[in-house]
Parts: C-alpha cells; structure tokens; sequence
C-alpha cells in the first residue's frame, strides 16, 4: 500500500499507526532515508490493501474507522484531498485494509503461470521481500529467487526439481505466505515469534526449479519444437505426461550436479527420458546451473530441497555431512514425524553436491507418500507435517 509523506510523519510513526514492526517498513523503503522523509514523497507500507468506499449519507471519517476498525489517523492519511467536514454522499475514500488471509492458491494444479501471479501478489503486498531472476530453463521460462530476512544465517529451501512434484511448489508457496502473513500480523506459528526468525535469518527460496516440466506434465507439450517432438517421443507417444520428473530436453535435474555423477552415469538411462536420465555431463541444463551457481554466489548455511514421496528425508552423503547436521535431522524428524534417514544408495543431487562442496546442512524432503504426482487431496496434511520442518529450518 502506498501512502503520501505529511510534514512531521515518520517511519516510527507509520510503526505505531499501522501496527508492523519498525524494521519491516525501513526494509520496504530501502531508497528511501529514514531520517529524511520530505513531504509528498512516496511510502510503502507492507501487509496492506487500500480498499474503496463510497460515501453514505451519515457517514463521517470517524464513523468509517469505527466501522472498519482502523486508526483515524490512518483515514486522514489516506485521504489529504478529503474534507472530512465536506464529506457528501457518493464521494470515494480510500481506507487501508490489513491483509489477513493468503493471496497465493492453495491446494491447485500449481503451473508456472500461477507461480509468477502469485509472486507478484506477494511482492506487491510485502515490499520487503527481495525478488530476482537468477536463471532461465531451456524454454527461457525465469527461475525466480524470493529472499527477506535480516540475519547472517542464510536457509536455502526450493521445490520442483522434478516436474511431476509440482505439489511441493504449491507447499512452500503456502508457507511463504503464511510467515509473511504472521511477521506483519505480529501473530506466532506454533507459538514461534516470526520476527524473531526476519531478525535472526535470512531465507532464501526457489519455488519451482523445473519450470518447463511442471507445465509439460499439467498442461502436455509445449508449441515450442524440436522440445514438442522430443517429448512425445520420449513418453512414447503417451498424452499422459504424469510419470515425467525431467526437464523439457529429457534429462533428470537432481541428477545434474558434479557430486559422484559418474556413478549415476553408469546406471541410469544412456540417452534422454522422462527420468533418472543424468545428461552427457554435469551441469549440462540451464537449470541445474543456475541452481549451482546461486548455492556459490548466495553461500547459503544450509539447503532443503522439496521432493515426493515417502515421508521421510535424507541428510548425510558420502560421511561429509558436519556434525550439526545429526541434530538438525533430529529436530525435523520431531517436529513433522517423517523418518530421518541418513544414507541412500542415489548420487548427483543437489544435497549430495551441497554437502559435498561446502560441508554444510542439506536435506532431501520427501513429501507425502503414494504416487507421483501425489493427489491435492494429501495436501493439507502435507503441509501440516511440513510446516515444522520449515520452521526447524529457520529457528535452528
């Protein structure tokens, strides 16, 4: 929401007046010097609409903020051009809203179109969050980057690495929107002071990873050639693209990173497919290296990447896990019930490659259990058994 400067306002002002903390408005006017705010100047104020009311007879400004349980001040400051003693019949006011529900879609076919409307929807209403593109997948679809959070530890999460797991976007997406909803709310999740967390990390999160495929298996084959020949022949000619995990060019992403690749080039499918195919080298997809090169440039402390299914997630590789790790596992098997497992007979994947070249935290999350693509009907519960392992992630 954007407000007008009045001669005398401040940002603690604005503080007091819409009840956010301090710092989430000084992050959402990052241009703008606390110390010099000029009247007529510009301010967002995150965590609300601005909401159009006309005038009815009797009304007043002071009866509409005791109708919409807003400060009056507020009232005034969103409309210097009104009278409040000239108020007629029919006029329109603007009367600020605090966002108290989701924007983002829960529980849908989460597609690469719906992704992108909610970030915006997001990034409009809380404009202290930090949004890049830091990539692109071989249709030049974006890989974006959400970030907020003021503390030196940064948590990576992403999701989607495989196209057939596009319900992991739409978990994290709830997620997202929850926390912000709670930081500008000034309300706790399972009793977790939110801000506390802004203050204490950084968060880092890549909704979709596999935008190509998530489209391909929601929606069928691209217009886009030789990739609309390329994956109907692959899948055989089936129309049914629900068992694709790969990218549009038919090669496994989270088989992709240079993390004993070699292994699972020996083993896996020789040529490309709709999964487990790891390509001709390492990195060979704009996806996967985008996804390296974000870890390097971002120098994240620890990893979670979004996967289905099994209830359960695995943390060591190759015995170069740190120690913290352990109780990091321990806590996420607490706080979601899924099963810690340490070692897995499976190689090349973003955790494997995270655990090996920085000797830090990484987990693999398999979400729900069944078969992929896992049914909406499991989300809530997924999201349940999810939340603590995001919020373990952050507080730890």
């Amino acid at each position: 929401m954007k407000i007008t400067v009045r001669k005398g306002d401040t940002f603690s002002y604005y503080s007091q007046l819409f009840g956010l903390p301090l710092q989430l408005l000084l992050d959402s006017n990052r241009e703008t010097d606390p110390d010099q705010l000029l009247p007529g100047s510009t301010v967002l104020i995150p965590g609300y609409f601005h909401q159009k009311i006309t005038i009815k007879k009797g009304d007043s400004l002071h009866s509409l903020a005791r109708r919409y349980n807003v400060p009056l001040d507020g009232l005034f400051l969103m409309n210097q051009q009104v009278s409040a003693q000239l108020l007629e019949e029919g006029m329109v006011v603007n009367v600020p809203e605090r966002a108290v529900n989701r924007v983002v879609s829960a529980g849908v076919p989460y597609d690469f179109t719906l992704l992108k409307n909610d970030l915006q929807r997001l990034c409009s209403l809380y404009p202290f969050i930090r949004s890049d593109c830091f990539g692109q997948s071989v249709l030049n679809k974006e890989l974006f980057q959400l970030k907020w959070g003021r503390g030196p530890k940064k948590v990576h999460m992403n999701a989607s690495f495989h196209a057939n797991e596009w319900i992991t976007t739409g978990i994290m997406m709830v997620f997202l929107n929850d926390y912000l909803l709670a930081l500008t709310n000034n309300v706790p999740i399972r009793g977790i002071n939110m801000l506390s967390l802004y203050e204490q990390t950084t968060l880092s999160a890549v909704p979709m990873v596999d935008p190509d495929g998530v489209d391909l298996v929601l929606h069928g084959p691209p217009d886009t050639e030789p990739y609309r020949s390329l994956v109907k022949t692959l899948n055989k000619q089936n129309p049914d693209f629900k068992d694709w995990k790969a990218n549009i060019r038919g090669v496994d992403l989270n088989n992709q990173l240079p993390a004993r690749w070699e292994i699972e080039k020996a083993r896996k499918p020789a040529e490309p497919a709709p999964r487990d195919y790891p390509g001709d080298y390492p990195l060979s997809e704009p996806e996967a290296r985008a996804m390296a090169n974000l870890t390097i440039d971002e120098n994240f402390h620890r990893v979670i990447a979004l996967h289905t299914q099994g209830q359960e997630f695995y943390w060591g590789f190759e015995k170069e896990e740190p120690d913290e790790a352990e109780k990091i596992a321990e806590e996420f098997q607490r706080v979601s019930g899924y099963k810690a497992v340490r070692y897995v007979d499976s190689y090349a994947g973003y955790k494997d490659w995270f655990i090996q070249e920085f000797r830090r935290p990484g987990f693999t999350i398999e979400l729900g259990i069944g078969v992929n693509p896992l049914p909406l009907s499991q989300f809530q519960q997924i999201y349940q058994n999810t939340l603590g392992i995001f919020l373990a992630s952050l507080y730890m």
